[in-house]
């Protein structure tokens, strides 16, 4: 339908990204594009190789989890897309918390701090300059979770995890859910991507920081929060005045 392309070429754009970044393979991972006016998102099909899809090929789903425009089934994890935007909004205090893309990789450090069930510290100033705080690692999903449904309750695990750690997803927009690998979020489906190929060159970094010395401290919070602030703060100086 005309009234969702736009929409849908956001997501095929930013799903293009995947294989450009080297975040995955055959047809592995997806990225949604989130309307909020609309109350849709568009979601790669799932099962489709990347070099045959087309803007017309992402499946359009609303947030009650109704197809509403596209030929193909959509991706197997759409489920824990729409709970990500549905409960995201909650956890960042309600209104439009700019949460309007997310993208799920199997990107290698990634998925082996995921399969390591390690949360990743804040190593260095890479890791500090987008995001002031460890990556988030889920626990395991219970086996009555898993017999449930699977892609819905790995919502409900990410979302739980920052509830309980009392964390704001638009402070960290990226976690690893255990034994299966990273989900990140931004303010459209291609910053999505950008946090995905972001934390991946973190987790490799972290990865080698541990085989030089396991017993690697955290950075320095002071450092930590320096870095955080000239990009993000009140008095931020990083980038170009617009």
């Amino acid at each position: 339908m005309d009234v969702y392309k736009s929409l849908q070429e956001e997501a095929f754009e930013a799903n293009m990204e995947i294989p450009r970044r080297q975040l995955a393979i055959y047809t592995w991972g997806n990225v949604s594009a989130f309307s909020p006016s609309q109350g849709v998102f568009a979601i790669k099909p799932s099962g489709v190789p990347y070099d045959s899809l087309t803007p017309e090929s992402m499946v359009v789903v609303d947030l009650d989890g109704k197809k509403a425009a596209g030929s193909f089934s959509p991706s197997s994890d759409t489920e824990t897309h729409r709970v990500l935007y549905r409960e995201f909004v909650r956890l960042a205090g309600g209104g439009d918390v700019s949460i309007r893309g997310i993208t799920h990789t199997h990107s290698p450090y990634a998925v082996a701090f995921a399969q390591a069930k390690m949360s990743v510290p804040v190593f260095g100033t890479t890791h500090a300059d987008h995001g002031a705080e460890e990556i988030l690692c889920t626990e395991y999903m219970s086996e009555e979770a898993v017999k449930n449904n699977y892609e819905l309750e790995t919502g409900n695990l990410i979302v739980d995890t920052f509830r309980r750690q009392n964390k704001n997803p638009l402070h960290m927009p990226m976690v690893l859910v255990a034994g299966h690998g990273p989900f990140t979020w931004g303010k459209d489906a291609a910053q999505s991507v950008y946090h995905g190929a972001v934390l991946e060159e973190v987790c490799k970094m972290a990865h080698i920081t541990l085989l030089l010395n396991p017993n690697q401290q955290p950075l320095p919070d002071y450092i930590i929060q320096k870095h955080w602030n000239r990009k993000h703060g009140a008095n931020a100086y990083y980038g170009q005045k617009k």
